[in-house]
């Protein structure tokens, strides 16, 4: 592989791993709070489907985000309603979530299976060059010549990343995910700052469903999420729950998956299944290496997943 193929290939990654970043950002977000949302994948299937009908129907490419990241929102609230105000089991919640959001995108989008996004909406949503970041040699094509997606995610990482380590909402935030209890005492609203961050991810989780359906692909399908939703789950806990790090495991996976694809070209005599199989197959693989190796540092916030009863206190 020549330099400019390798360009071409790390460009193709930062697309392929940019919806991804918004849904492990997401997640980070929500189990900081204490929550283990397994519904990733769903909220990104209502972001995907809703953004998609808003941009074929009204041809606006803001609005079609707005309406994704309120979809993703929303999905976050039925699950945040059942764990944080009915205390629900939250991996039981979170697979329900899962599968409403796949026959909610399934039952809305039948009508638009095969459709394409509007030419404007395409348009609007096409590469822009970052001027003097994008003339560095080699790096600059690679993350500073793209879609304004792309550039939102690099801003969303910033922002989460001040917001987790240099505010006081943030240490709060980490608290109630350490010891719900002890941050009860302290005088935190338990219930709204998990609502407001649970919100928060799911919204998220729909902007990366809507840079599949709306930039990605970009058409109407109702597997356009593929799965991506499961590996941001492993992402969060492969990237440590550093929103600064997410960005190198989302591009690593994004060229995971389009591995396949980009070797095609090369006439390799490997199975496509076995390629199409390595995203999966990682993200396995990562799941059993974190189990194994333990350390203080990796480990998830101690109250990720148990309902916190006051009562308890």
């Amino acid at each position: 592989m020549n330099l400019t193929n390798l360009q071409l290939f790390l460009s193709a990654a930062v697309i392929a791993g940019t919806p991804l970043l918004f849904a492990t950002l997401g997640e980070i977000i929500t189990e900081k709070a204490g929550n283990l949302n397994l519904g990733i994948e769903g909220m990104m299937l209502m972001g995907a489907v809703v953004g998609f009908i808003t941009a074929y129907n009204q041809g606006n490419p803001i609005l079609a985000l707005i309406a994704a990241f309120l979809a993703g929102a929303f999905g976050s609230l039925i699950y945040a309603f059942l764990t944080v105000s009915l205390r629900v089991n939250h991996e039981v919640s979170g697979l329900a979530l899962t599968t409403f959001g796949t026959g909610f995108a399934g039952f809305l989008g039948q009508a638009y299976v095969g459709k394409v996004v509007p030419g404007n909406v395409r348009q609007a949503f096409g590469n822009i060059k970052i001027p003097l970041l994008g003339d560095i040699p080699f790096i600059g094509e690679i993350l500073f010549n793209k879609d304004p997606m792309v550039y939102l995610s690099y801003i969303v990482v910033i922002i989460i990343g001040i917001y987790l380590y240099r505010t006081r909402k943030g240490l709060n935030l980490k608290a109630i995910g350490e010891n719900p209890a002890a941050a009860d005492a302290a005088g935190i609203n338990i219930s709204l700052y998990k609502y407001v961050n649970i919100l928060i991810g799911g919204a998220l989780c729909g902007l990366g469903g809507a840079y599949l359906s709306l930039i990605y692909v970009p058409a109407w399908q109702e597997s356009v999420v593929a799965g991506r939703g499961w590996i941001a789950v492993a992402l969060v806990i492969f990237v440590t729950w550093n929103p600064y790090k997410a960005i190198a495991g989302a591009y690593l996976f994004g060229g995971l998956d389009i591995l396949g694809f980009r070797l095609q070209k090369f006439q390799l005599n490997i199975p496509q299944y076995f390629l199409d199989m390595l995203p999966y197959a990682a993200t396995i693989i990562i799941l059993v290496i974190a189990s194994v190796k333990r350390s203080k540092k990796n480990l998830p916030p101690q109250s990720m997943g148990i309902p916190y009863f006051r009562e308890n206190r």
